[in-house]
C-alpha cells in the first residue's frame, strides 16, 4: 500500500449509477464542488446493465394516460408496508416528477412514457394499465468519445444474439412474436452492420438504449460540468469528526496495479450510491432467505455491500435486509451474471415445477413475487430452489428462454457448447424427462395434464395465470383464449433449472425523506446520505411498476443534493450572522 493522499470537495459521491449521477449533477448545479468515486474499472453500476426505465407517477408527459397524486398515493400506500414512512413515500411520489423535469430541462437526459406498460398490480386501487413507466430515449455513443469504452456494458440478455441493442418496446415485439417482429430484428441487424466506422473499432453497439442510454446521457451531462469521476477507487471507511461524517477513506488502484490509500474530505456531505450486497455471499447468508447464492444475481459484480457496511459501523439503522429485488433466474456456465426470465415467464407453453413435479405459483406474476412465492413454497419435501422450467418443442421453436434463442433461429444443433452441456435436459417424453431430472414421473405428468386442460379452456384454476393486464403484457397475442397459456404436448420436452434470482438487494441504510441516513436511535447522521440500493427500498418489499429501482434512486439523489445545498446555505447564513455580530461588537 502506497502513501495516503487527500482530496477535498463540498460533496463526495460514492458510486456511479443513476442515483449517484443525479446527485452529483444536482449538487454541482447548486454551486457545490463534487468528486465521484467508483470501485470498478468501468462506470454505471447496475444502472448501466438495467432496463433504464423509471417509474414516475403523474409526470404529465403522456397525452393519453391520466394520473393524479391521489391515485399514486392510494396505489403505493396500499401496496407498501408500514416499515416505510408516509413522509418518505410521499417524497418519492410527489417529487419524482420534479426530479425528472429538472434533469430533462438541464441535462442531456430524455425520457418517453410507455403508455401501454402497466403497473405490476394494475387491478389495485389507484393502479394504472400504462403510462407511469418511462424509458430512456436512445443515445449515440460516439457523443461520449473515449468515455464510451469506460462505461459498463449492457447485460447480455438485453442484446439480441448477444450483439444488437434493443429497446424495451423492440424486445417485447421480438420475443413476444408480435406482428413485425422479424422486420424489427432485421432492422437492428442492418443498422448495426451498416455502421462501418463503429464496427472497425468495436463489436459493441453504439446505439445506446436501456440502461446504457440512461448512463450515457448522465455521464455526458457530468462531462459538460467537468465533474471528476475516479474509477478503481473503492470505499473502505467513512471519516468522522465528532458525530459528523466529513469524508471517506478509499483504496485506489493505480495504473500499474499498485494500491494507494486515499482520503476524500467532504465540506458538506457524503452521498452513498454504491449499490447493495447481492454479490457478497457472507452477507447473503446472514440476511437473505436460504439457500442463496451470489451467482443467482443479475447485479453488478462490484456490489458487495461496502457502503451499507460502512454506514452500519457508524451505528446507522437498516431496514429490509432480508429482501431483494427478486426474479426467476437461470445460470449459464461462464457468464458473470444470472439471466432473468422477464419475458419468458409469461409466454404460453412453459411452467415452473418443484422437486415433486408440481406447480407452486403463477409463473407470469410480477417478477418481484417470485422470491416470496419460491421461498414460501420451499421445503425439504418439496424443494423449489432450484425449480425447473418445463416446456415442449412448440415453445422451443417459437420462443426464447434465457440464452436459448427460438429454435427457428437457433436449433439445438447450433447452440453454443456451454448451453448444450449442462444448461438444459431434453427427452422425447415427459416420463423420460422426469427421470433425467429426478422428479416423480407420475406427478409431473399429472401437473402437465392439469395445466394443459387449463390452457384449452383459457383459465388457470390453480394460480390465475394470464388473468390480468400485467400477466398478458408479455404473453403471445396470437394465442387464444389466454395469451399466457398453451398446452405442453409435443416432444421433445425440455427442463431448465430456475433459481430465486435478483436484480439487487432491497435492504440498506435507513433514510429520511431527504435521503439522510438515520441512526439506530432515530436521529439523523450529520453529513451522511444514501440512495439507490445502498438505502432501504422506499417501496418496501413490493415492486409497484417497472422502474421502481431507478426512479427512487434518481429522486433521492436529487433530493439529497438539494438538502446538502440548503444546509450549506443555512450554515453560510449563520456564519455571516456571527461575523456581523463580532464586527458590531468591535465597533
Amino acid at each position: 500500500m502506497g502513501k495516503q493522499n487527500q482530496s477535498r470537495a463540498d460533496v463526495i459521491v460514492v458510486g456511479s449509477g443513476a442515483g449517484a449521477m443525479a446527485a452529483a449533477i444536482t449538487a454541482h448545479d447548486k454551486g457545490l464542488s463534487v468528486i465521484m468515486i467508483e470501485k470498478g474499472d468501468v462506470y454505471g453500476g447496475t444502472s448501466a446493465m438495467s432496463g433504464g426505465g423509471i417509474w414516475v407517477p403523474n409526470h404529465g408527459k403522456s397525452s393519453t394516460v391520466s394520473d393524479s397524486k391521489q391515485e399514486a398515493w392510494e396505489y403505493t400506500r396500499g401496496l407498501v408496508e408500514d416499515c416505510v414512512s408516509d413522509s418518505r413515500l410521499r417524497a418519492y411520489l410527489e417529487r419524482s416528477s420534479e426530479m425528472l423535469r429538472y434533469l430533462e430541462e438541464n441535462t442531456r437526459l430524455e425520457y418517453e412514457p410507455q403508455d401501454i406498460y402497466p403497473d405490476y398490480y394494475p387491478e389495485e386501487k389507484g393502479g394504472k394499465t400504462g403510462g407511469r413507466t418511462l424509458d430512456p430515449v436512445a443515445y449515440d455513443a460516439t457523443e461520449l468519445g473515449d468515455e464510451f469504452q469506460r462505461m459498463r456494458g449492457q447485460h447480455p440478455q438485453t442484446l439480441v444474439m448477444g450483439r444488437y441493442a434493443m429497446t424495451m418496446a423492440e424486445g417485447r415485439q421480438i420475443f413476444s412474436k408480435e406482428p413485425g417482429c422479424m422486420r424489427a430484428m432485421f432492422k437492428l441487424m442492418i443498422n448495426y452492420w451498416t455502421n462501418v466506422s463503429a464496427r472497425l473499432k468495436s463489436r459493441r453497439d453504439t446505439r445506446l438504449v436501456l440502461g446504457n442510454a440512461l448512463i450515457g446521457r448522465l455521464r455526458h451531462s457530468m462531462m459538460d460540468r467537468d465533474i471528476p469521476l475516479l474509477l478503481n477507487t473503492g470505499l473502505d471507511d467513512l471519516i468522522t469528526e465528532g458525530d459528523r461524517v466529513v469524508g471517506v477513506r478509499a483504496t485506489q488502484t493505480t495504473e500499474f496495479g499498485g494500491q494507494e490509500s486515499v482520503e476524500f474530505r467532504a465540506n458538506h456531505g457524503v452521498i452513498l450510491g454504491a449499490g447493495g450486497f447481492e454479490r457478497n455471499q457472507t452477507m447473503r447468508e446472514k440476511y437473505l432467505p436460504q439457500p442463496t447464492s451470489e451467482y443467482w444475481s443479475a447485479g453488478n459484480p462490484n456490489n458487495t455491500g461496502d457502503a451499507i457496511s460502512a454506514g452500519m459501523k457508524l451505528g446507522a439503522d437498516t431496514s429490509l435486509m432480508d429482501h431483494a429485488w427478486w426474479a426467476p433466474a437461470v445460470r449459464v456456465e461462464g457468464e458473470p451474471f444470472a439471466r432473468i426470465l422477464f419475458v419468458e415467464k409469461s409466454l404460453p407453453g412453459m411452467i415452473f415445477v418443484n422437486s415433486e413435479g408440481e406447480r407452486y405459483a403463477n409463473e407470469a406474476a410480477p417478477y418481484q413475487d417470485y422470491g416470496p412465492n419460491c421461498y414460501g413454497a420451499h421445503s425439504e419435501q418439496a424443494s423449489s430452489v432450484p425449480a425447473y422450467a418445463i416446456f415442449d418443442a412448440t415453445y422451443r421453436k417459437k420462443y426464447m428462454l434465457g440464452p436459448m434463442l427460438q429454435a427457428e433461429f437457433m436449433p439445438d444443433s447450433l447452440l453454443p457448447k456451454n448451453i448444450k452441456q449442462g444448461f438444459y435436459e431434453k427427452a422425447d417424453s415427459i416420463e423420460e424427462l422426469a427421470r433425467k431430472i429426478q422428479l416423480p414421473e407420475a406427478k409431473l405428468v399429472k401437473s402437465i395434464d392439469r395445466f394443459n386442460d387449463f390452457a384449452r379452456t383459457g383459465e388457470d384454476h390453480d394460480f390465475s395465470r394470464g388473468g390480468n393486464v400485467h400477466d398478458k403484457y408479455y404473453g403471445d397475442k396470437t394465442v387464444s383464449p389466454n395469451p399466457c397459456l398453451a398446452a405442453l404436448e409435443k416432444g421433445p420436452y425440455y427442463a431448465v433449472r430456475v433459481y430465486p434470482g435478483d436484480l439487487g438487494t432491497k435492504g440498506g441504510l435507513l433514510t429520511d425523506e431527504h435521503a439522510q441516513v438515520v441512526n439506530q436511535q432515530g436521529a439523523l447522521i450529520d453529513g451522511l446520505y444514501a440512495v439507490g440500493n445502498s438505502s432501504s427500498s422506499v417501496v418496501g418489499t413490493k415492486y409497484p411498476g417497472a422502474g421502481t429501482t431507478l426512479g427512487p434512486a434518481m429522486t433521492f439523489g436529487y433530493l439529497a443534493a438539494l438538502k446538502i445545498s440548503a444546509s450549506k446555505r443555512h450554515a453560510d447564513a449563520s456564519q455571516n450572522q456571527r461575523h456581523e455580530a463580532v464586527a458590531s461588537l468591535s465597533e
